[in-house]
């Protein structure tokens, strides 16, 4: 005989228990079960008043950010949504069925205020590390170091020439993105030139790095054990490959600072193959090199090598194979790089030209 519901949600008492709701294979008990906050509270009371009243609860926020983090919920809004309606978010987050979820307002205050200016998010970072540490999951013999590409909140349209000039200062432009590039601006000294800036975005890079048209992003740089691929320090910065190599350096400087281990030997791809870096590998840090050298030197398509000019130190030049002389300013690029350059008008009539 066919079933059919009742409908009846009109019962006065019910008897419910969160924990018997929850699957005990689900991702969220196991990272509850090596999760440790107690410690925030202690990190986070000199950013908090001793009157008034009182505030959301610091670890039911950031046990909220951690459901985003691990199931892809990137707004604020619906992530408040979702840990509303959901019953496994709200046993994780140690909510109960009348508990009240807080305001999405309430992150974007406290993630670009009192928990920025804390470093909250590191310092749960560091106590999952730590934890990693003491149940041996991080060898400390061997380290990889890694950026990715991840595009900003900004479009293409939102861009001018970087040689253009901006008022930042302008209060239509006051946003907090533009408030911070100023204040970087301010604390560094002026801009350095960029082919493109966003208008929304300025700290952003205009990149064409994963292949394709170019945008404007940032990267993020990871340093990772190799003995289970334990991420050991993050570090964010703008999509340039001059800081991604400071980015490795202070990742490196930090995690021996902080928890007194350093490598043996460092992996990396052939981004982290410059002579800077290898040199500072090797003579500052006594940190043996697993990477590809940036080389181009030697050319294998019918162009020139290096090797078919020839450097004069005493007057800082080079000679090409027709004897002209290439000159350099002796300014650096953003990549480091020294350029000696030709004359157009020699270039021109020059028999290898083609």
């Amino acid at each position: 005989m066919m079933g059919q519901q009742g409908g009846g949600q009109d019962r006065l008492f019910y008897s419910f228990n969160l924990e018997d709701h929850v699957p005990q294979n689900h991702l969220l008990r196991g990272i509850h079960q090596f999760l440790d906050l107690s410690g925030l509270h202690r990190h986070l009371a000199p950013f908090y008043s001793h009157t008034g009243r009182p505030s959301i609860d610091p670890e039911l926020m950031v046990r909220m950010l951690i459901v985003g983090y691990c199931f892809g919920i990137r707004s604020e809004r619906r992530l408040c949504e979702e840990v509303h309606l959901n019953l496994a978010y709200r046993w994780f987050c140690r909510l109960g069925l009348e508990d009240v979820v807080p305001d999405h307002s309430t992150f974007s205050k406290n993630r670009h205020g009192r928990f920025r200016e804390s470093e909250t998010f590191r310092h749960v970072f560091e106590t999952v590390l730590q934890r990693c540490m003491t149940e041996g999951l991080v060898g400390g013999e061997g380290f990889a170091v890694d950026a990715s590409v991840v595009k900003a909140d900004a479009s293409r349209a939102s861009g001018v020439p970087g040689e253009q000039a901006i008022d930042w200062r302008d209060p239509k432009r006051a946003t907090r993105a533009v408030r911070e590039y100023v204040q970087a601006l301010d604390e560094d000294g002026g801009a350095t030139s960029r082919k493109s800036v966003s208008l929304t975005d300025p700290a952003a890079s205009w990149t064409c790095a994963p292949g394709g048209p170019a945008f404007f992003a940032y990267s993020t740089n990871y340093l990772i054990d190799v003995e289970a691929g334990i991420v050991v320090d993050v570090e964010a910065t703008a999509a340039n490959r001059t800081q991604e190599l400071d980015a490795a350096k202070k990742m490196i400087e930090r995690v021996e600072e902080r928890f007194e281990v350093k490598p043996k030997h460092l992996i990396g791809d052939m981004a982290y193959g410059a002579a800077p870096m290898l040199g500072w590998l090797v003579q500052d840090k006594r940190i043996e090199p697993h990477i590809p050298v940036w080389d181009k030197a030697e050319r294998h398509d019918g162009s020139l090598s290096r090797s078919d000019f020839i450097f004069d130190a005493q007057n800082d030049r080079y000679t090409c194979p027709t004897g002209k002389h290439l000159q350099t300013t002796g300014r650096a690029t953003l990549e480091g790089t020294v350029l000696y350059r030709s004359r157009n008008l020699e270039c021109a009539s020059c028999p290898l030209k083609s």
